[in-house]
């Protein structure tokens, strides 16, 4: 299984992302080293071009940085940096268009707010 199976976005856009993921989540924390291209294409059945693209296209967002000889690390700077590109998406591809259809149905954003606080509540009292 690769990291596209049923994405439509090529491997290597995928897979930056899994590592980005993963980068976000704490698994490789700042200045911890990630998995090295061969280790990726090995693991994913891909083609190590296709690792290493994904692989500099964090480094070109400054996320990871090549240690020459040592392999690729999280940047200092690195959590913050897909923090802020993530918030920017988030607000662009969700945020944004609740919004529009929220003013399609009559919604205010006190009546949006009020449905949020619901849900939250709901999740961390299941059963309510």
């Amino acid at each position: 299984m690769t990291p596209a199976d049923g994405d439509g976005r090529p491997i290597f856009l995928v897979l930056a992302d899994q590592i980005a993921d993963d980068i976000l989540a704490g698994v490789y924390p700042a200045g911890s080293q990630v998995p090295s291209t061969n280790e990726l294409s090995a693991f994913y059945r891909i083609n190590p071009a296709t690792a290493g693209k994904a692989l500099n296209r964090l480094v070109d967002q400054q996320v990871l940085e090549k240690r020459r000889g040592r392999g690729m690390f999280v940047t200092e700077n690195g959590v913050e940096l897909l923090r802020g590109q993530r918030r920017a998406r988030f607000t662009e591809s969700f945020l944004a268009p609740l919004l529009d259809e929220a003013r399609l149905v009559g919604l205010s954003t006190d009546d949006i707010i009020t449905q949020i606080h619901r849900l939250t509540a709901e999740d961390t009292n299941p059963g309510m």
